[in-house]
Formats: structure tokens, sequence, C-alpha cells
């Protein structure tokens, strides 16, 4: 069996989406088959004609996410204020292909980003309404925060390890004695409710913009019930000013939210800046997230 995750996502190839198709799907096997142009890590995208989709999991540990969102993005749609994946299909292992993979309905949409969102501010508060709506969703039954969710919706304190490492070699070169005052505020809260709806990925990437506006949220595979403090993150990763105030007003979480949330935002940043990646926005993550921490501290 191939690990396509180590060995580079290799194998994966439209190609084998047509053989895939005329096996299982031979009512799709004649359309057009061609990479999206922003493709994700966990998954491979190809678009099938103009209506469908096939998303391959480059590696074992992105499989749960077939079955998961085919069985429940069914549930979760009706409740949100946006369009989100519609499951279609789940294809099985084949052609030398190991996983179970997923046929989804195409959505159109530009991906996020300052260039493509009109209104940061307005777009900071559809976000907050799709978060607050996911949170209303009947969480009885839904998968808990796990392994199939990275452990998004789970205590922070799983990646502590992680973290203390990257603040080890960060030293010197961020102010890690705060940066650990909020790894240790985020580790000092827990989420003390019913467990709650969560996307787990709530990122510019997975957002899809029409007229400047925030028109779906994609991609639920770390999706899960439990605690909602990852999906503040975005706070800190592309919202700033006036439109994380409005963010943070219209998903009106509290504070003991907030601190997890930094403390994910932290963890994140700081394993990805001691990799040496994406040096700069790491860098300004971490202090957007040190300064919010200081704003909450009291005289």
């Amino acid at each position: 069996m191939t690990d396509f995750h180590q060995d580079g996502r290799a194998g994966i190839d439209a190609d084998l989406v047509r053989r895939l198709l005329a096996d299982q799907f031979p009512q799709w096997a004649d359309l057009p088959v061609t990479p999206v142009k922003i493709d994700g890590w966990d998954n491979r995208t190809y678009r099938l004609g103009s209506e469908l989709t096939a998303r391959l999991p480059t590696a074992e540990g992105y499989t749960a996410a077939v079955d998961k969102e085919h069985e429940w993005l069914p549930v979760l749609a009706p409740a949100l204020p946006v369009q989100i994946p519609e499951a279609v299909a789940k294809g099985e292992p084949g052609q030398g292909y190991p996983f179970h993979w997923a046929i989804r309905r195409w959505i159109d949409g530009d991906t996020a980003s300052r260039d493509t969102v009109s209104d940061l501010t307005g777009f900071a508060r559809s976000i907050a309404e799709f978060i607050v709506a996911l949170l209303s969703c009947d969480a009885s039954g839904g998968p808990v925060a796990g392994a199939h969710s990275f452990y998004r919706g789970a205590p922070p304190e799983y990646y502590h390890d992680e973290t203390v490492e990257a603040l080890a070699v960060l030293k010197g070169k961020i102010d890690t004695d705060l940066a650990r005052e909020v790894w240790e505020a985020a580790l000092a809260s827990t989420w003390d409710r019913p467990p709650v709806w969560f996307h787990g990925d709530i990122a510019s990437g997975n957002l899809l913009v029409q007229d400047g506006r925030l028109s779906a949220v994609i991609d639920f595979g770390t999706s899960g019930v439990g605690d909602p403090a990852c999906d503040l993150v975005i706070a800190y990763t592309f919202f700033e000013g006036s439109s994380r105030e409005a963010f943070r007003s219209a998903v009106a979480q509290d504070d003991g939210t907030w601190a997890r949330a930094r403390g994910w935002a932290l963890w994140k940043a700081l394993i990805t800046l001691a990799a040496d990646r994406d040096v700069d926005i790491n860098r300004q993550v971490i202090d957007e997230v040190l300064a919010d921490h200081m704003a909450t501290r009291t005289p």
C-alpha cells in the first residue's frame, strides 16, 4: 500500500481519478477531470465537469473525514447561513489507491483574501454568524473531538509538548516568557458546558466569497463536537482592529474560550515559526496574540 502523504502525494492525479470513476461511477466517467487551482495538503481535489468534484485523501490519517462528512454535512447544511459542501457519493479504494474518497457538488466562489473581501468588518460578522449557527446545531450523536479532528475541539493540552519544544527553539527570537503565559492561560481554562459543533479549520483557504461577501464554508474534515475555541483563531490570522472587535462582539464567547483560542493560534504559529516556515506571517500572528493577551491583564 502506497503512503501517499509520505511520498509527496505521488500517484494521485487526474488519470487515477478517471480510472476510479470508470470502475465505480461510470455515469460520470466521461466528465472532464481537472485539478482545482487552489488545493490543500490533506486532500487532492479535482473538478468533474462543471457540477462535481472528486476529493481524495493523501494519507490514512485524513480518511476519517470521508465518512464523517458524508454522514453529517447533510444534517448541518439546513441550519447554516451559507453554503457548505454537499456530499454526493463515497468512493472505495481501487486502482492502487488505498483510501475511501468523496464526490461533492462544486461550489462557485473565490478564496477569501484581503483582495477578494470587500468589507472586512462585515465579513467578520458573517463568519461569526456562521459560527453561532453551527454552535446551535444539535450535537447529539456527533463525532466527539479526537484523532479524527486532529484534536481540534479537545483541550489544547494535547499539543503541550509541541508548544514547549517550539518555545525552546524560539527563545531569544520572540517573547517566550509572555508566550508561555498565554499558553498556560489557555491550559488553565476549560469548556465546562455540553459539547457543541465546531468546524475546526475556519481559515481563509476554507472560506469562499462572491461579490466580496462570504458565500460558502468548505472542508469540514476537522469538524466535530466539543469545545468551539479553535474556531476563533481566525480573529488573529485574518482580522485585526475593528474587524476583530466586530468578530469578537458578534461571536459572543466568554473570556475562557478566548484564552483557549489564543492558545490554539499561538500553538500553530509557534510550531510553524520554529520550523522556519512562513516567518513573517507567523511572527505577526504571535505578536497579535501576545498583544491581545496583554490587553486582558487586570491592572
